[in-house]
């Protein structure tokens, strides 16, 4: 996968479980953060987008664990993008950046809600163009 866009994060105390380690569910926050500042990098916003009337949802995640993160670890969550149909499909790994070992792969495909229906998306493919892989 060819990576366009990357962002480094720090675990903090409170997203680990009794084990020690980052509680499942918050690589999804993670992952989520990372589209939210890869949006605002294009020079768009989610409340630019609702205003236009598109609103990105979030149809499928899938998510293969790899090693976990503890607090305090510093991490790398990059991000490639493809078209398939109407939907968006984010390919988004957290890297541990210690040892640039794989912590999560994951594949999040998105679709937009457009004026109140689903339906491909003229705006995303603009804010896109430049970062689509093939």
């Amino acid at each position: 996968m060819k990576y366009i866009y990357e962002l480094e994060m720090k675990v903090r105390d409170y997203e680990c479980d009794l084990q020690g380690i980052v509680n499942n569910a918050n690589y999804q926050h993670y992952l989520e953060h990372t589209r939210h500042e890869f949006l605002l990098s294009t020079g768009s916003g989610f409340a630019k987008l609702h205003a236009a009337g598109v609103d990105p949802v979030v149809a499928r995640i899938s998510m293969a664990f790899k090693t976990p993160l503890k607090s305090g670890d510093v991490f790398v969550s990059r991000l490639g993008l493809k078209k398939a149909g109407i939907k968006y499909v984010f390919y988004q790994d957290l890297f541990r950046k210690s040892d640039e070992k794989v912590v999560v792969k994951s594949v999040v495909e998105t679709v937009c809600v457009v004026n109140g229906r689903l339906g491909d998306c003229a705006l995303f493919d603009e804010l896109f163009k430049d970062y689509l892989v093939e």
